[in-house]
């Protein structure tokens, strides 16, 4: 074989190293493939639900805004019909977690759902906001008496992961570590 054919041979080997794998990529999504199982902990909303049209009062009076131009997560806490000691036990959970993530904790706002909160209980828990009740997400809250789900929302305003009660703290952790970092 002869250097010109060598060099030939040796371009198309590198055509295809990079070739293949598109060709693969492109044949699995035409034929929409998807995997049998994800490493998410929370359940994927699929498609992903539009939440423009809901319209939440906050506790100051403000409507909440689900397009965020600073680019940041709404992690929704969702309580089941009270928010007693174990419902604000997990909604602590969530706010600590939060602040695990360091310099990217302002990128994720935490948005308590529910029945009303005493301000003894919210007001020194600053990140946590607090939005009057819409049955906008009765399918999504909590269904024990004092328990807490949570729901993951992107900034343009699509619902995405939702977090039955009974969530794991370390897979929701892991789940927004993923999606910030």
């Amino acid at each position: 074989m002869d250097s010109r054919n060598k060099n030939r041979l040796v371009l198309l080997l590198v055509i295809g190293v990079f070739a293949l794998p598109l060709a693969a990529a492109f044949l699995l999504r035409s034929s929409d493939w998807r995997p049998r199982s994800t490493t998410a902990s929370g359940t994927l909303v699929d498609p992903p639900r539009d939440l423009a049209g809901v319209v939440l009062t906050l506790a100051d009076g403000s409507t909440f805004d689900w397009h965020d131009a600073r680019y940041r997560w709404t992690l929704l806490a969702l309580p089941g019909t009270r928010c007693a000691a174990a419902c604000r036990e997990r909604l602590d959970e969530a706010l600590r977690m939060r602040i695990t993530l360091g310099r990217n904790a302002e990128r994720l706002r935490v948005l308590y759902v529910g029945p009303v909160l005493e301000s003894e209980f919210s007001a020194p828990r600053t990140p946590l906001q607090v939005a009057s009740d819409a049955s906008a997400f009765a399918g999504e809250r909590a269904h024990g008496d004092d328990a807490l789900a949570l729901a993951l929302v992107d900034p343009n305003g699509k619902l995405m992961l939702v977090y039955p009660e009974g969530y794991s703290a370390q897979g929701l952790r892991r789940d927004v570590t993923k999606i910030l970092y």
